[in-house]
């Protein structure tokens, strides 16, 4: 059986990894969609398709399972998103999402999905991590050390304060 689950991941945190690493025993093969894949350097959106698959790739290189990662550009229609997903995708027979607008769209088409179990969400949170970024808090310990490798090498956090400064 094979599983899909799209998420922006800005960043890959230690959630992400832990609901994949569960996923990870219920299906023999997972498709990993980077949503918003089109988006970057923005407050939100700060890391490139290409940074988070860095991101992704780098963390699970040592798990034992088969998975894809495909970057997935945002369409403004939900009618055929899933159509969209589908052309992007292996065929997938279960889907797993915490997002109420997937699951209904996935669910209307038939899909046999699933809303993963949540792990620890107040600090497992981009938005809680790029925050940290950007006040000089630690974040590091949200992260796999992949993940804070790769921001490293982007200089990701330098690349955030930059974004959020103001032109007056």
């Amino acid at each position: 059986m094979r599983g899909f689950i799209i998420g922006r991941f800005q960043p890959f945190h230690n959630g992400h990894l832990n609901v994949i690493k569960k996923i990870s025993k219920e299906v023999d093969e997972l498709i990993i969609g980077i949503g918003s894949a089109q988006k970057s350097h923005t407050l939100d959106n700060p890391f490139t398709a290409g940074e988070r698959i860095m991101m992704i790739t780098k963390t699970l290189k040592n798990f034992d399972f088969q998975y894809y990662v495909i970057p997935i550009n945002d369409i403004e229609f939900n009618a055929i998103w899933v159509s969209y997903v589908e052309a992007l995708t292996p065929p997938f027979d279960v889907v797993y999402s915490g997002n109420s607008l997937v699951r209904e769209l996935f669910e209307e088409r038939g899909y046999m999905v699933k809303k993963p179990e949540m792990f620890n969400r107040k600090e497992y949170s981009g938005t809680e991590i790029r925050r940290r970024m950007l006040n000089g808090e630690e974040w590091e310990p949200l992260v796999p050390k992949e993940v804070a490798e790769v921001i490293k090498e982007i200089r990701g956090v330098e690349r955030l304060i930059r974004l959020s400064e103001k032109d007056y």
